[in-house]
């Protein structure tokens, strides 16, 4: 694990970062914002509850602190879908209202646009940033267990493969804080949906009494099968259900609570 987390403890910064200077990518923590209660206190997701002036001076917070401020945050409305948005000149040129309305019900963005911060919120669900570093192009992706099973990952690659040409070979990827397979005990249903889905149940799942799932290592294996580099994976290993003071977990704190926002950015 090669993240760190930024000196006021706002921020997880990833190894990423290091090896490829024309790209920035991080995770926020709970920490340092302006939220109160269960949203205390760095959340930047407008659909949990939270208030909506709290939610922006944290976003305008979030932008400041980002090297080099980017000229826009793109953070979808999630849905558990495997929609996956480009943003392009088209939808920087939409109205807001537009561009609302084009990331409802979105799980993935891309772009190729320098300066436009692609972001993803999990608390707990897995949140994957992905980059070409041939193409000059990112993706945020979000992956809760329904979104694993549909293979979100996949599908987003395939959508960069089109968009702009992305080899395999070319990504490098991070995967962020999310529940570990420690933490994430499901019903039998959702591990039939797994089996069901073809995934390989003795490599991603344990039963401690009840089923449990590694959602980490499930998407991990979605990249390698796609043909990204095992070795240009970066992990995390921080489980949000556990280091839930660092950071935001529904399954601690109820699902009207904070959001982690994951997000990537071209220089």
């Amino acid at each position: 694990m090669n993240n760190l987390f930024s000196k006021d403890k706002r921020m997880l910064v990833y190894g990423l970062n290091e090896s490829y200077a024309d790209i920035f990518c991080f995770s926020t923590t709970r920490h340092g914002g302006y939220s109160t209660g269960q949203y205390s206190s760095f959340n930047c997701n407008h659909y949990c509850g939270d208030s909506p002036e709290n939610v922006e001076r944290n976003r305008i917070l979030l932008a400041e602190i980002l090297p080099g401020r980017p000229k826009m945050l793109i953070v979808p409305h999630q849905v558990h879908s495997t929609v996956v948005r480009t943003i392009d000149i088209r939808f920087l040129s939409a109205s807001e209202a537009e561009r609302k309305n084009m990331l409802e019900g979105v799980d993935a963005v891309i772009t190729n646009l320098p300066e436009v911060c692609v972001c993803v919120s999990t608390a707990d669900c897995i949140p994957i940033l992905c980059y070409d570093v041939r193409n000059k192009a990112v993706a945020a992706v979000h992956a809760g267990w329904r979104g694993t099973v549909a293979r979100i990952v996949e599908k987003t690659l395939t959508k960069m493969q089109a968009e702009y040409g992305t080899r395999m070979q070319d990504i490098v990827a991070a995967i962020g804080p999310g529940i570990s397979l420690q933490s994430f005990e499901v019903g039998d249903e959702v591990y039939q949906s797994f089996s069901d889905a073809g995934f390989d149940m003795d490599a991603i799942s344990h039963r401690y009494g009840k089923w449990h799932i590694d959602l980490w290592e499930a998407n991990r294996r979605q990249l390698i099968s796609m043909g990204v580099n095992p070795d240009r994976i970066e992990m995390s290993g921080i489980c949000t259900y556990i280091e839930n003071e660092d950071f935001f977990s529904a399954r601690r704190l109820g699902i009207n609570s904070g959001r982690i926002i994951s997000g990537i950015m071209l220089r």
